[in-house]
């Protein structure tokens, strides 16, 4: 028992090890796609693991060669994509090969199976199962494949090391996904201190001098629009009009600029969130008319949040304005409502078929004075940011060039016993 135990203690060490040690290089992230060079960096570390647990395989098994060295490809292959997995794949068929052995060729083609079952559910939308199914669905599809190739090419060993060395490898293979899955949370709620630290920053040097600012604004409007009644100047009254545009259009800068600094409190109560996207969208169907653009919505059900029905109006006839506003031509935003039963969530999803963006331009999405828009300030997505977040939300943007942007808003949801109270 403990010839088999120990060498298994050792090998989940290793890999545990290298998992945090990968995500020291580059942080694990749920949406920003790996650059090539990251992409080799994690094949090249998620190599060097599989090679040490090859070092320490299960001993006393003739010439078989057990260790949890599949586990390193279907993680990296998982996460990394085809070319990570491959860098592995290759480094341990490689090494398995110099070992020898009449299960030369089994042991490659057990790691082969592997990487072709990592690539295959890579494929799979994160969000269509629950990690814990997604990753037993995984692991056991493996374990059939490699159980079937055991059965039919190695003599038969005793039972109790094929329960303890599947039970481990399933064990340590679902423990990493949650690993993975915490260190991509920790990583976002960082990005979100230093992103809300940002704002902080922008508020505090913005309420000083926006009070400022908005006194002498007032009268040069009041003045022009004095002088432009009893003018005979031509070109005043002609250009008056848009004087007074720029200067209104200032004056809401400089009123979204308080709103980051100063935010009006919340009035935090039981709301209905599907009433509150058919409201916005009501309000906001004279402009996408205006940009031939159709909005559409897909929901269900009713869903309750906790929240202030005002402020989140704002956010998300923010992000719907953006929508229409990206689309150029004949377009459709569509909104759909989706509620996440496991992790007691709502769904809110506001996709678009405009211009989209970049990875360069989608990771600067939200920061202060950054804009997409030609007359843009950046304000609009900061604001709906900072709000969506001080209610307990999450917002995250998901665009491909040309092809359009998806918004997935997040909110905790109220259950039945909770909307009585």
């Amino acid at each position: 028992m403990i010839t088999l135990i120990k060498p298994l203690l050792v090998n989940i060490t290793i890999l545990f090890s290298f998992t945090f040690n990968a995500n020291l290089f580059f942080p694990f992230q749920s949406k920003i796609p790996l650059t090539k060079k990251q992409k080799v960096i994690y094949g090249l570390i998620g190599a060097f693991g599989a090679l040490l647990c090859m070092f320490y395989p299960i001993e006393t098994l003739g010439e078989t060669f057990f260790d949890l060295r599949m586990i390193a490809i279907l993680i990296i292959t998982l996460y990394g994509g085809w070319l990570s997995g491959a860098i592995v794949l290759i480094v341990v068929c490689i090494f398995r090969y110099v070992l020898g052995g009449k299960f030369i060729l089994i042991g490659i083609l057990v790691s082969i199976m592997a990487f072709l079952v990592g690539i295959v559910f890579r494929k799979i939308p994160k969000r269509t199962l629950p990690l814990f199914l997604k990753g037993s669905i995984i692991v056991l599809s493996y374990f059939v494949i490699y159980i079937t190739i055991l059965y039919f090419t190695v003599q038969s060993l005793a039972l109790s090391f094929y329960l303890i060395y599947f039970f481990a490898f399933y064990l340590t293979f679902m423990a990493l996904l949650f690993v993975i899955d915490i260190l991509v949370r920790i990583n976002k709620q960082f990005e979100e201190m230093v992103y809300m630290d940002k704002l902080t920053t922008i508020g505090q040097l913005t309420a000083s001098i926006a009070h400022e600012i908005r006194n002498p604004i007032s009268t040069v409007r009041g003045f022009i629009q004095f002088l432009s009644k009893d003018t005979n100047d031509d070109q005043f009254k002609k250009f008056s009009p848009l004087i007074l545009e720029e200067l209104d259009r200032t004056n809401s800068i400089i009123t979204n600029y308080l709103k980051v600094a100063k935010p009006e409190p919340f009035q935090v109560v039981n709301v209905r969130l599907d009433e509150i996207i058919n409201d916005c969208v009501q309000l906001l169907r004279p402009l996408a008319s205006y940009y031939n653009v159709t909005i559409e919505i897909e929901h269900t059900a009713p869903y309750y949040i906790r929240g202030d029905e005002q402020h989140l109006k704002q956010a998300f006839m923010n992000v719907i304005k953006n929508g229409i506003e990206s689309i150029k031509g004949q377009g459709t935003v569509l909104i759909s409502l989706q509620a996440d039963y496991f992790k007691n969530t709502v769904e809110i999803k506001i996709k678009d078929n405009g211009k989209g963006m970049t990875q360069e331009q989608l990771k600067h999405i939200g920061l202060p004075f950054y804009t997409t828009k030609t007359k843009g300030t950046g304000l609009g997505s900061m604001v709906t940011n900072k709000i969506i977040r001080e209610m307990n939300g999450a917002i995250e943007y998901d665009s491909e060039l040309d092809k359009g942007t998806t918004v997935t808003i997040n909110f905790p949801m109220l259950s039945g016993k909770d909307i009585k109270n």
